[in-house]
């Protein structure tokens, strides 16, 4: 294996952490941002950047050769990367190590929204704790969608500082309900907060329609009958949030 596993052992149910942990979301430059969540057992990464570029992140470190890790999103289909260890462009992880689920994908007004999960430990990854402790990163993009050296193009390091959401987590839009799931066409979104809007994709990111609720609502039933069967995507918005859920149409 590329990389070595951090083992985690537990020292007792003090030594647990329960609950979620967000840095929230961390301007890297002008035009790049990333928010890192974590909870017992996922960690969701959202990233933007142009969306004309590769982009990458690389954790554990403030070097190419410190990062035992990276996340990369470019023209192929691989997103997990192993760390080169110098100045060498990285290399893709196997075909059955991509640990990073990609949730939504998403251009608008040159600007690529990418939402990735993978479980906070994985065999031969970066090991997430589920806590306040600081992640150290290092994050590039080049010059276009195809990897390369990023040259002069923005890098830099820096730490993503983490705060606690301990309870905050049972009334945000992420525990919100879509049921039934499959469905025929017909399902409810039910939410713990209030719902302002909620905007539809299909799987590659092609808009369907916006639905806009009255001021105050938590539960809304949807109608996408006639539309072809397959997953799509639905875009949860209220006043302080976003959020993002799967349907899958029979």
């Amino acid at each position: 294996m590329k990389k070595t596993l951090l083992t985690l052992a537990f020292m007792g149910i003090s030594g647990l952490s329960f609950g979620q942990f967000t840095t929230g979301t961390v301007n890297l430059t002008p035009s790049r941002t990333i928010k890192i969540d974590t909870n017992t057992t996922i960690v969701t990464m959202t990233l933007t950047a142009p969306s004309t570029v590769w982009f990458g992140i690389g954790f554990g470190g403030f070097s190419m050769a410190e990062s035992t890790d990276m996340f990369i999103w470019n023209s192929t289909t691989n997103r997990d990367y192993m760390a080169p260890g110098g100045h060498s462009t990285p290399n893709p992880d196997a075909s059955n190590a991509q640990s990073w689920t990609i949730s939504s994908d998403l251009v608008a007004s040159g600007v690529r929204t990418v939402v990735a999960t993978r479980p906070i430990v994985s065999s031969g990854d970066f090991t997430f704790l589920n806590d306040n402790s600081a992640i150290n990163i290092i994050y590039a993009q080049g010059s276009s969608t195809t990897l390369s050296n990023h040259g002069t193009n923005p890098h830099d390091v820096t730490t993503l500082t983490r705060t606690a959401l301990l309870g905050i987590e049972n009334f945000s839009l992420n525990v919100t309900a879509v049921y039934p799931n499959p469905s025929k066409g017909i399902f409810t979104i039910q939410s713990k907060s209030s719902l302002n809007k909620v905007t539809i994709y299909t799987q590659t990111g092609t808009f369907v329609k916006t639905i806009e609720l009255q001021s105050g609502e938590k539960s809304i039933e949807i109608n996408l009958k006639g539309l072809q069967t397959g997953m799509y995507l639905l875009e949860l918005q209220n006043d302080s949030e976003k959020s993002w859920k799967k349907i899958i149409l029979e």
